[in-house]
């Protein structure tokens, strides 16, 4: 890290670039956290109490109890590493505990002592972001004009991975080169990795999905989306793999609890790590993604749903295997539903190409803009089409992940085929670096597979497949399955169906032992196994390998003109005083707003609380609107203890926010103007999915778990007392 240090010594820098404008809409932005003086006025007026810079440290007091886990958001809310997130987010945990003997989804699970806690899923972390520091010049060494996209794009990639290998030196830290703009600036991101991470709580479905996939997404809300993680290390205080002599990890800071909630109007703000927007895309991708890409994504996701329901009971040991599964694949066909409705009833795609339409006629107002940004943007739209030419076969092979069989031995084989470079010239994923996520992921593949699903899985794969184009299709797929002269008219699918047959009942990779030692296989050991899923794996690497290539040379091809674009669109809104920020990339941002209720439609006006009673009035006794009695009944007495609002006359359960928020958000503390917890955000309304691409300052809403709530389900409904004396709880 050194060489790193010497050339910039801020942990942050950012791109003067893209806020020599900083005017706001609303709420709108997800901004990174040393952005936060620079809007300091806009926060000052949304109601913020602290001073923006306060939160600018990394390591201070609140972003330092912010953490990710690798997908969702939590914080620290005690001084003994307890972790509070979403329950969708600890979900997976839940299941892979689960037995049908002791259905944790089911009956929840509470620990009331340490020794109780469970390990959580293999491969679990939580990290805690410690440095950011731009390495623009340094991951862009050695790139010119001239380079073929295939060698830009390997030039990027060494560059990113030398500069990770050199910050990954000490064994406690991650980190990743995360591009922002496009690829126009890259930062290097530390993270403290804790690798022993436990299940404290979550409670029953029946609370924590209260609703589930009918309620996703929607308006009034009752779900008690929350759940609790502890974090161990060593005795000596370091990060370390799980042992039974590990000790309460104890963060430098953590957040008080204020349980007397948030008030209509109050300030409200989210630390989180969102996953993806993509507000400065082209009309094209817009036009591709909203008319082609989510049909059929959302189409194959409702598929295989319906696929694991067919053939497996509620409760069974099977269907409890896919539950998580099942919850990530419904809850993305919802909400590309959603985007898709939202695009077609609105003007998104009209008020894109006007954009696109004002920044050529910008660009060509000056002979200097011309030379500096020339074809920036009708050239990477040629790129991406290029890049889409395939994309049928694309989708359908990506959808044969869901088949545990197939991408085991893919990866087992992919393996092997990395373990003969030196290690910095492996693909990502197989590095040294990734060994130890590998294994917990092949000791982890019986808890999510079922033999019946997954062959029902590759049947439904194979039968889109054979429906390509055969210039399409991969030959050695063909071949190995004998659909050579196949087609969607002739497919012979018994035929195919004997040959999975004999394929499930002959692989050895449904033994976890035999997943382990394959990882120490050699390439030659592959080449010569008898498993038919290995043999699979073989004869179609070398053309998976060929589609890889290519994608690799668009992709390079691109890093050299998206960026050209983001910088035109930058330009061009900074002359037109328009608000610029990075979109979502996973990276530690702060959304800040009030709450607030909206108006869905002419003559609706939705209120910003629901109270307890509305969970009665929804309760059927059927899933997923089966509250538990002992809940229905405390709600029906009115046992409310300390936790019920004067002005609601009920304990509140969720509420609505202005913050814009994404996947990735989940999990992320809701903090009142001093930072104190004050609930958790978890989803979205259903107006406000398509934000992710397109935001409405009068439709995007956040949802959140209310505090209130949370306490009163867990002192009242499962006795988690302990964890309430445990967190610093203030009014």
């Amino acid at each position: 890290m050194k060489k790193i240090k010497q050339l910039l010594t801020l942990k942050v820098m950012l791109p003067m670039l893209a806020l020599s404008s900083m005017t706001t809409f609303a709420d709108e932005g997800m901004w990174q956290p040393n952005q936060l003086p620079t809007i300091a006025k806009e926060l000052t007026k949304a109601g913020l109490k602290l001073n923006p810079n306060d939160l600018t440290d990394l390591t201070g007091f609140p972003m330092g109890a912010i953490v990710s886990l690798g997908g969702c958001t939590a914080s620290f809310v005690s001084d003994q590493g307890l972790v509070a997130t979403n329950h969708h987010c600890v979900y997976g945990s839940v299941q892979y505990n689960s037995t049908a003997e002791n259905n944790l989804l089911k009956n929840g699970f509470l620990a009331k002592n340490f020794s109780e806690e469970l390990p959580a899923t293999p491969g679990s972390r939580i990290y805690v972001t410690e440095e950011i520091t731009e390495v623009t010049k340094l991951i862009k060494s050695g790139v010119t004009e001239k380079m073929s996209g295939s060698d830009r794009y390997k030039t990027i990639d060494t560059n990113s991975k030398k500069l990770v290998a050199e910050c990954e030196n000490d064994d406690r830290y991650r980190c990743s080169v995360v591009n922002f703009h496009g690829g126009l600036e890259y930062y290097l991101f530390k993270q403290l990795t804790i690798r022993d991470v436990r299940l404290v709580h979550a409670p029953a479905s029946s609370i924590g999905k209260f609703g589930g996939d009918v309620d996703n997404w929607m308006w009034p809300r009752h779900t008690g989306d929350y759940g609790f993680y502890r974090a161990y290390v060593g005795k000596d205080g370091q990060p370390a793999d799980f042992s039974k002599d590990n000790v309460p990890y104890k963060p430098k800071h953590h957040l008080k609890v204020n349980k007397s909630s948030v008030d209509d109007g109050d300030y409200i703000m989210v630390l989180g790590y969102p996953g993806r927007t993509n507000r400065y895309r082209t009309a094209y991708e817009v036009e591709n993604t909203f008319t082609w890409t989510y049909p059929q994504a959302k189409a194959y996701r409702e598929e295989i749903i319906d696929l694991i329901h067919t053939h497996s009971a509620e409760g069974s040991a099977a269907r409890i295997k896919y539950e998580s599964t099942l919850a990530g694949l419904a809850n993305y066909a919802k909400n590309y539903g959603s985007m898709i409705h939202s695009y077609n009833k609105g003007s998104f795609l009209q008020r894109k190409q006007e954009l696109e339409s004002n920044l050529t006629k910008w660009l060509y107002l000056s002979t200097k803009r011309q030379a500096q940004y020339g074809k920036a943007l009708s050239g990477l739209d040629q790129l991406v089409k290029m890049d889409d030419k395939q994309q049928a076969r694309d989708l359908i092979l990506s959808y044969m992940r869901y088949s545990k069989m197939l991408s085991t031995a893919k990866s087992l084989h992919r393996l092997a085929i990395e373990n003969t470079k030196p290690n910095l010239e492996r693909e990502r994923g197989y590095q040294e670096r990734d060994i130890a996520r590998f294994e917990q992921g092949m000791k982890s593949v019986d808890r999510r597979y079922d033999e019946k699903i997954d062959q029902e899985i590759l049947v439904a794969m194979l039968r889109h497949y054979v429906a390509l184009p055969k210039a399409d299709r991969l030959q050695s797929f063909d071949k190995f399955f004998v659909l050579t002269n196949a087609t969607a008219k002739n497919f012979n699918e018994q035929k195919l169906r004997k040959q999975l047959s004999k394929m499930y009942k002959n692989t050895q990779l449904n033994s976890e032992e035999q997943r382990l030692a394959w990882m120490t296989k050699s390439v030659a050991d592959f080449n010569n196994s008898k498993d038919p899923f290995i043999q699979l794996a073989v004869t179609s690497f070398k053309e998976r390998k060929a589609i890889e290539d290519k994608s690799k040379e668009l992709a390079g091809n691109i890093q050299a003109l998206r960026p050209k674009y983001m910088a035109a669109l930058i330009a061009y809104f900074n002359d037109n005083d328009l608000p610029v920020y990075a979109d979502a990339n996973s990276t530690l941002r702060i959304t800040y707003g009030n709450v607030k209720g909206y108006s869905p439609q002419d003559g609706l006006t939705a209120t910003p609380f629901t109270t307890l009673e509305g969970i009665v009035a929804k309760d059927t006794g059927v899933a997923p609107f089966d509250a538990p009695q002992k809940q229905l009944d405390l709600i029906n007495n009115k046992q409310y203890g300390e936790y019920a609002k004067k002005s609601l006359g009920s304990v509140p359960v969720n509420y609505l926010g202005t913050l814009d928020i994404t996947g990735g958000n989940s999990g992320s503390p809701t903090l009142n103007d001093k930072a104190e917890f004050v609930g958790l955000v978890f989803d979205g309304v259903y107006e406000s999915i398509i934000g992710d691409w397109d935001y409405d300052t009068k439709l995007n809403r956040s949802i959140h778990v209310d505090v209130r709530y949370m306490l009163w389900v867990m002192e009242h409904v499962d006795g988690a007392t302990n964890l309430i004396e445990e967190m610093d709880i203030v009014e």
